[in-house]
């Protein structure tokens, strides 16, 4: 049975509630990278993202190795951030956990409709420029192909319940072992 499942994709595909509901499935731990990131730093993604980039991407990384260094022999299901996929020393880290990576793909016009309307209204601060809906359209299609590239199976979440995506998970990492 595999050991543990990395759920990536771009952010607002569904990989925390997704996430939970497999961990709850699979009567395994739920970990949460964003969440991780907070616990340690007592910031958000965001607010480490406005100090900084790297500031950013080094705190992902070191919450990374923690999910490494803890116990290897936990089945978890992690939900990574949306922006992993840019962030060469969390990748690689990554590699190293024993799990079937998962990339949930939806379109990018769905992304946008979920970010655009989140509850706080805020956009994540790399789409704040000029025109933010063509800056996610851009960035959404780089990292769709850098997603694949890294994935074990590629879901297509869109249109989907968190039921329908969830069984399709197990399903296809089930036919795999």
């Amino acid at each position: 049975m595999t050991k543990s499942i990395i759920l990536t994709g771009p952010k607002h595909s569904g990989k925390t509630s997704t996430g939970k509901l497999l961990a709850s499935l699979r009567s395994c731990e739920f970990v949460d990278v964003d969440e991780l990131i907070f616990q340690r730093t007592g910031k958000t993604p965001r607010q480490l993202y406005t100090e900084g980039q790297q500031v950013f991407r080094n705190a992902e990384a070191e919450a990374m190795e923690t999910l490494v260094s803890s116990d290897k022999t936990a089945q978890r299901v992690i939900a990574t951030g949306g922006g992993i996929i840019d962030n060469a020393e969390a990748l690689a880290v990554l590699k190293k956990i024993d799990a079937k990576v998962v990339y949930l793909d939806i379109y990018a016009n769905s992304a946008w409709d979920r970010i655009s309307n989140s509850a706080d209204g805020i956009l994540p601060p790399a789409l704040r420029t000029g025109n933010p809906q063509e800056t996610h359209r851009l960035l959404h299609e780089r990292r769709a192909s850098a997603y694949l590239q890294i994935a074990d199976i590629v879901i297509f979440a869109d249109g989907k319940s968190l039921e329908e995506i969830a069984a399709e998970i197990i399903g296809l990492i089930n036919s795999k072992e």
